[in-house]
């Protein structure tokens, strides 16, 4: 009853001063779908529908401007970088890959974690984090078992450093790796299309991979040296683990003709998004990341598969009903809601009323973002917390007179970045249901890194991101290139 209570103690309340009723109408519907996707009172993607209905009916937003936020292109992106990981996953091409990084990197313990670590958040940048978690937990259960004695109950024994290393690794990865690419969490690609809806500029795929790719690495690192020198030190002997990762390499056979493809496919995908700003534009000026996504999926439904007798493509429709659709009920949902900020005026009235923090640097406002949401992710949808935070943030950017970049892109980066609490993100989850892992442990150790994040990811956007996105270096002044 929550949200229904905020959204009628909003609408009903006398309007403030320079407040117009549409606006009015814009804070009732958000309180009542923000605190529905903060406690899950629905499922987030059903509370997704709510603008549908809300906006219309009190006149913040027309319905066909509402609708139209659900058909944004951001979201055929997200959805053609989907399909393209379920036929990753449909031919265990993903879990090749992963075998084979692992293999490459080296069998000694801190090297083991290392490269779990690094097949994890590469399979993260293209795969949903969660599925990622869900792939490489058994493989690394697999190689743990040679090295532990369990008890009764299936635990580990909380003394082996390197299980706990390796599953924390496994779960950090899963996010960490999400932050290098615009398919790689949801938030980053709501951030492109509030972006391109607000001030009609394009977040294209190699810029946030600028941005995003080496501020991924660079953590991913720090949490692995951490994990193995620091909190669970490790040292340099074999795990135990490369015959098991030979057998489990063996045991999915010579490379298909199909995971050729796949490759092949990913590969010239990959490669348009990075190139198209400035190879495939000059020649093809209306081409844009979303039509090369949906060009690559339609050709995963084309190119036959051996296994069906060429009957049937290397993504089936069947195959294709796993698509998280929830995700994109999510993307529209957000974007309706950042479209009524605008036009109602209430971003302006927020931004207006928010001008006593223009006195603050610009250093500790980016602190200040990234240390509250990181933290409020904790305990919220990273998703969900992103899509609400996103519109705000771009109306307190322009009332201080910074560039709306520096706060948005914070929210995103911080919001993946959670580490401390199983219900954080669903690759904690994933490995805590586990058992191998203790609740102190997760949580001691979670506490540190979300805490190097949060600087490292401040000093990162205040030092690089005007440098890697062509900004003013000090304030990032209101100008679009």
């Amino acid at each position: 009853m929550l949200g229904p209570l905020l959204f009628g103690l909003a609408w009903s309340m006398e309007a403030p001063a320079g407040m117009s009723a549409e606006a009015q109408a814009v804070l009732a519907c958000t309180l009542w779908i923000a605190s529905w996707w903060i406690t899950e009172a629905i499922p987030i993607a059903v509370t997704s529908l709510l603008p549908l209905v809300l906006l219309p009916l009190t006149g913040a937003l027309g319905l066909e401007t509402t609708s139209a936020s659900y058909g944004n292109p951001v979201i055929f992106l997200f959805l053609g970088g989907f399909l393209i990981a379920l036929a990753m996953e449909e031919w265990n091409l993903h879990k090749r890959i992963a075998l084979s990084i692992i293999a490459l990197v080296g069998t000694n313990q801190p090297q083991m974690v290392l490269g779990f670590m690094l097949a994890t958040g590469f399979l993260s940048m293209w795969i949903s984090n969660t599925a990622t978690a869900m792939m490489m937990l058994p493989i690394g259960v697999a190689i743990v078992e040679q090295l532990t004695e369990f008890t009764g109950s299936g635990s580990l024994q909380p003394k082996n450093r390197f299980g706990i290393a390796l599953m924390l690794g496994i779960a950090y990865s899963a996010s960490i790796g999400g932050l290098a690419t615009l398919i790689g969490t949801p938030g980053n690609a709501i951030f492109a299309a509030i972006v391109q809806q607000l001030w009609g500029v394009e977040i294209t795929f190699f810029r946030w991979l600028l941005l995003g790719m080496p501020l991924s690495f660079l953590l991913l690192l720090i949490c692995w040296a951490f994990l193995v020198k620091l909190a669970y030190p490790l040292e340099k002997t074999d795990s135990g683990g490369s015959s098991e990762i030979r057998s489990q390499l063996q045991a999915l056979g010579p490379i298909q003709q199909e995971e050729r493809w796949i490759i092949g496919l990913f590969l010239l995908t990959a490669g348009a998004w990075i190139s198209r700003s400035f190879l495939l534009n000059p020649l093809l000026p209306a081409l844009d990341d979303s039509m090369i996504a949906m060009a690559a999926a339609v050709l995963l439904f084309m190119i036959p598969s051996r296994r069906s007798g060429w009957r049937q493509g290397l993504l089936t429709w069947e195959i294709s009903r796993k698509v998280p659709w929830g995700i994109l009920l999510l993307f529209g949902g957000g974007l309706a809601i950042a479209a009524a900020f605008k036009t109602s005026g209430l971003a302006a009235y927020i931004g207006e009323n928010l001008q006593l923090l223009q006195t603050l640097p610009l250093l500790l406002v980016l602190l200040a973002i990234i240390a509250v949401i990181n933290f409020l992710t904790e305990l919220t949808s990273n998703v969900a917390t992103a899509t609400m935070m996103l519109p705000i943030l771009a109306s307190l950017s322009q009332a201080i007179g910074i560039h709306p970049f520096g706060p948005m892109v914070a929210a995103c980066l911080a919001s993946s970045c959670a580490f401390m609490l199983p219900v954080a993100t669903p690759p904690n989850a994933v490995v805590f249901g586990t058992g191998y892992i203790r609740m102190r442990d997760m949580v001691k150790t979670g506490l540190w890194l979300n805490l190097i994040s949060i600087l490292l990811i401040t000093l990162y956007l205040y030092l690089l991101l005007p440098l890697l996105w062509k900004l003013d270096p000090l304030e990032f002044p209101l100008h679009f290139d």
